[in-house]
């Protein structure tokens, strides 16, 4: 497999680049890494520890903090424990993903706060916990109600939002790479790398020129990706596109004081990355803006296209 092979990147199309070009500037836009889901199960023949090993030693290489987002039911154990020590030894910052990672549009309030809750035990001895809750699948609830309701309680407890600005489908092309892998061990993987990182640029590029639209200032943004094979493969790299390409890497403790992540969108269903909930509740971007977000239903026919 030419796991390492730098590939070139293809640029943005041409619609997306007319419309990116009109927001350039001398900035260089700085992005923070932060990972959900730190998991045991064994990806794509690749056991967790090399998972972890492998992501946490290009963050060493390259001097980056992150920020781990633990969901309690997949680290519940000896290994699991071991596997966010590694990254508190590190100083990364950990923060609560829920339990048992519900869908808050299809359980009650008092349900959602209980499990948020269950969380913390197996999490806030860490060093560098945080409390920085993350909504499982990006849902912040369905109704004003529940959206309201859970803002106050995390507030109550002292929790600030674990939002990212930059939402992407990492875990859809990984769950691809994992069954190629599994019918195929020696398959060569150069074409979901390739695809992985295209598939981050672009979106990386949308939402940086989204919040320039929407905020008409520079943020510091957070992009979000999972604790899974592709990026134990290719993490590494997709920190060199983003250096190659003028963007600046920094510490998701840094990225997380810009006061952008103070704001609390009024929007339902509320949720999705902020910086989409800010350009949708301004009403002026409705064309732009799919729902949700971001979904394997976006990508999936682009990998089928690819035979991915």
């Amino acid at each position: 497999m030419n796991r390492r092979k730098f590939l070139c990147y293809s640029t943005a199309t041409a619609s997306q680049a007319r419309m990116l070009r009109s927001f350039a500037s001398d900035a260089h836009p700085e992005i923070a890494f932060t990972f959900d889901d730190p998991t045991t199960e064994v990806r794509a023949g690749i056991g967790c520890q090399e998972v972890n090993e492998r992501i946490l030693a290009a963050l060493a290489k390259h001097r980056i903090k992150a920020a781990l987002f633990v969901c309690g039911m997949r680290i519940d154990s000896d290994t699991g424990h071991e596997l966010v020590a590694a990254w508190d030894r590190q100083a990364h910052v950990i923060g609560n993903h829920s339990y048992s990672h519900l869908d808050f549009d299809d359980v009650t309030l008092p349900e959602f706060e209980a499990d948020a809750v269950k969380n913390e035990p197996l999490i806030h001895s860490y060093r560098h916990f945080a409390k920085i809750f993350r909504y499982p699948y990006f849902k912040e609830g369905d109704s004003v109600e529940k959206r309201e309701g859970m803002y106050s309680f995390l507030q109550e407890r002292v929790y600030r939002l674990g939002r990212a600005t930059i939402d992407a489908s990492d875990w859809a092309i990984s769950a691809r790479l994992e069954k190629r892998i599994e019918k195929e061990p020696k398959a060569d993987l150069t074409g979901y790398r390739n695809f992985f990182l295209q598939h981050i640029w672009e979106r990386a590029r949308f939402y940086d020129s989204l919040s320039q639209r929407v905020l008409k200032h520079p943020i510091r943004h957070t992009l979000l990706l999972h604790h899974n094979a592709l990026n134990a493969l290719f993490f590494e790299d997709l920190i060199a596109m983003f250096i190659a390409r003028g963007w600046h890497p920094v510490d998701a403790a840094h990225a997380y004081s810009d006061p952008i992540y103070e704001r609390q969108p009024k929007i339902l269903p509320a949720g999705e990355s902020l910086v989409w909930a800010l350009a949708k509740e301004s009403g002026k971007f409705e064309k732009e803006l799919r729902y949700p977000g971001e979904d394997d239903t976006y990508e999936n026919p682009k990998m089928d296209a690819l035979r991915l």
